[in-house]
């Protein structure tokens, strides 16, 4: 049941600003007034500017780049907040960092993955609302609720829109991906074809071949995050060198480093698409073949089922 002091508070930290007033837009619910801010030497102060005692909170933070600051943002604005006499608080993670690092790849290296769920379970949040992480099995670093969130449905639906079903082909870029593009090409049923990848060193990436017939077919590469984009591109290559007509990619997380962007503008992909989950940089908004999809939507459905303690599974059925 939602606390004494209203239904729903909405606080966000400065990751994605743009996707918290969405999400507030679809609530009708106003952003909670807070300052987030910075002293001279970068310490991060937080101050919760209404009355929280006994309300269920609802934090929009990604931990996207600069990802130490954001992710030191949603810590502190929680120990806010809990020190404020929140009834319940929820991380909402549209983009959980530090998610790749989830096991040890070597001798002597962390599994960072799990301190960062440590952290954010320790500062005090109750529960933790994500949208596809890296690895289904990172809900399992956090010793409270976690509910990870799919954008397949939005991408389903704007894919519909789009494309001439019958000539589609889904398209793993890598071995490990072939669970998430197996879960949407049943969605649209399509076919499914898997790139073959050897991956030399971190960042980099070599094509190897192609499992599937791909000629005469639009092939949709789908993966969770796109970060250098080099492996799109080369996949994209591959792709064409098979005899596809044209390549897109539908990719949850833009984190987009570097001369990511720039990449993927001078790449033979036909389109990039993305979701909102980390905000677009400029460098995005005008690329000629990046589109963002929102998952305002999304998000604000599932914070609204937490709070009145309905089915957020059910999203997905």
């Amino acid at each position: 049941m939602p606390g004494k002091n209203g239904a729903i508070k909405l606080v966000a930290g400065n990751s994605n600003p743009r996707l918290a007033e969405a999400i507030a837009a679809y609530l009708k619910t106003p952003l909670t007034r807070a300052v987030v801010r910075r002293f001279a030497d970068m310490e991060i102060f937080v101050e919760i500017l209404e009355n929280v005692r006994g309300a269920d909170v609802f934090v929009v933070q990604a931990t996207s780049f600069p990802t130490n600051d954001h992710l030191m943002e949603l810590l502190i604005i929680t120990d806010a907040l809990k020190r404020a006499s929140a009834r319940r608080i929820t991380a909402v993670m549209p983009y959980f960092g530090y998610a790749r690092q989830d096991r040890k790849p070597g001798p002597r290296t962390p599994i960072s993955a799990k301190l960062v769920a440590n952290l954010i379970t320790r500062a005090g949040a109750d529960r933790v609302l994500t949208v596809d992480l890296h690895a289904g099995q990172l809900q399992g670093f956090f010793d409270i609720p976690t509910d990870n969130l799919y954008a397949s449905p939005v991408m389903v639906r704007d894919i519909k829109e789009r494309f001439e079903l019958s000539k589609l082909m889904v398209v793993s870029p890598d071995v490990g991906g072939v669970v998430r593009a197996r879960g949407l090409a049943k969605r649209i049923n399509a076919p499914l074809a898997i790139i073959d990848k050897r991956r030399e060193r971190a960042g980099e990436s070599e094509v190897m071949n192609v499992i599937g017939d791909v000629e005469g077919r639009t092939c949709i590469l789908v993966d969770d995050i796109v970060d250098s984009g080099g492996t799109l591109v080369n996949a994209a290559d591959a792709l064409l060198g098979q005899g596809a007509e044209r390549v897109y990619a539908y990719i949850s997380h833009g984190v987009l480093s570097g001369g990511a962007v720039a990449r993927i503008t001078a790449s033979r992909l036909k389109e990039l698409v993305i979701t909102d989950s980390i905000q677009p940089t400029e460098a995005v908004r005008v690329a000629e073949n990046i589109r963002v999809l929102s998952i305002a939507t999304l998000l604000g459905e599932a914070i609204g089922r937490t709070a009145s303690e309905e089915s957020v599974s059910s999203l997905f059925d």
